[in-house]
């Protein structure tokens, strides 16, 4: 739910109508104690005002009936990273979304073709991929399939700029643009790692000072969430049995032990030392 979460915090703040549908209602409530702590530290900081706030909050609203999207002209799925899952998702929105509406897929790298392929119009289904953070980070790519029509690859570009973000337009291909450059990056850094060529402090700062990244890989990582970044290589090896995509040992043990990351306090850092 938390990106979930962030994508519709964007959106409302942007002026549109959002509703979210979740599969419990305690996870409606993470989600919206999430916007509402976002939108609080904005008013704190003066970058929102009360009013402002309160008719962002009052934009978003949450369901667990996925009926509720019949009059929708977008929807955004954001399910975890699980081909099957997704696939039943589409199929649902498919019956229940009207004719007009655009389905996209928040996906970081798998198959939308094998979304749309679930419904029964895949000139309108695309993939919307936003990047973590949300509301820092301007990028989405519009992933296009074989099947997508141009009026819907237009509507999804003119949208994307509505909310503020820049729009980059890509096949439907394992990785997309950003993760079919990132992940072997992140693989290499874990196999210098591995061979003892440095410690994950020092490659961290050799990427941050000498290529300017704004942080290292493995810091990146333990952001965005170990099991994550696994699922996602492996993901991409499959479809191209790239050998540069297959995670080291070192990533898969970590999961084993539950080291995801800043989410369990623990990854390459130990995040209760740091504080």
């Amino acid at each position: 739910m938390l990106i979930g979460s962030c994508i519709s915090e964007a959106f409302s703040r942007s002026g549109y109508e959002v509703l979210v549908s979740v599969v419990k209602s305690d996870f409606l409530k993470k989600g919206r104690d999430r916007i509402e702590a976002s939108t609080a530290k904005a008013v704190e900081k003066g970058k929102l005002g009360e009013q402002d706030r309160a008719a962002i909050l009052s934009r978003v609203e949450g369901t667990t009936d996925i009926g509720g999207f019949s009059n929708c002209d977008l929807v955004i799925e954001a399910v975890i990273e699980d081909l099957e899952e997704k696939k039943k998702v589409f199929s649902t929105l498919n019956k229940v979304c009207p004719a007009r509406a655009i389905l996209a897929s928040n996906t970081s790298c798998l198959s939308v073709i094998d979304m749309a392929a679930m419904t029964r119009r895949p000139e309108k289904v695309l993939g919307l991929h936003f990047f973590s953070p949300v509301p820092v980070m301007k990028l989405v790519e519009v992933v296009r399939t074989i099947a997508t029509d141009d009026e819907t690859i237009e509507t999804a570009q003119t949208f994307v700029q509505s909310i503020g973000k820049t729009a980059v337009v890509c096949k439907d291909a394992p990785g997309f643009i950003v993760n079919r450059l990132y992940l072997p990056y992140t693989i290499v850094a874990i196999r210098a790692l591995e061979s003892g060529l440095a410690s994950k402090e020092d490659i961290d700062k050799g990427v941050v000072l000498g290529l300017n990244y704004p942080m290292g890989p493995f810091t990146l990582m333990d952001f965005v969430g170990l099991d994550i970044h696994y699922h996602a290589c492996m993901a991409v090896y499959e479809e191209t049995q790239d050998p540069a995509y297959f995670p080291p040992p070192l990533l898969k043990k970590m999961i084993a032990l539950g080291h995801l990351g800043r989410k369990t306090g623990r990854g390459f850092y130990d995040y209760a030392k740091r504080e």
